[in-house]
């Protein structure tokens, strides 16, 4: 009986590892994972979601860009 239990949580463990590499390697779980990590940093540590909030407003900002107008003095 004690075999079985090895037996299938070390399946499980392998199992778990195949779906965490597909995942890597498709790149799905990104958005999830973030947003998951986002909501127990608020709730936990409110200083470190100050900081996503922040990390995620300037991914989303532009560069700013000089014309190749006029240039400014």
């Amino acid at each position: 009986m004690g075999a079985i239990v090895v037996i299938v949580t070390g399946l499980v463990l392998v199992g778990l590892a195949a779906v965490a590499r597909v995942v890597r390697r498709r790149g799905s779980a990104g958005a999830a994972i973030s947003a998951a990590m986002a909501a127990y940093d608020e709730a936990m540590h409110s200083t470190a979601n100050d900081t996503f909030v922040e990390v995620q407003a300037q991914k989303d900002r532009g560069i700013a860009v000089q014309s190749r107008g006029k240039k400014r003095r």
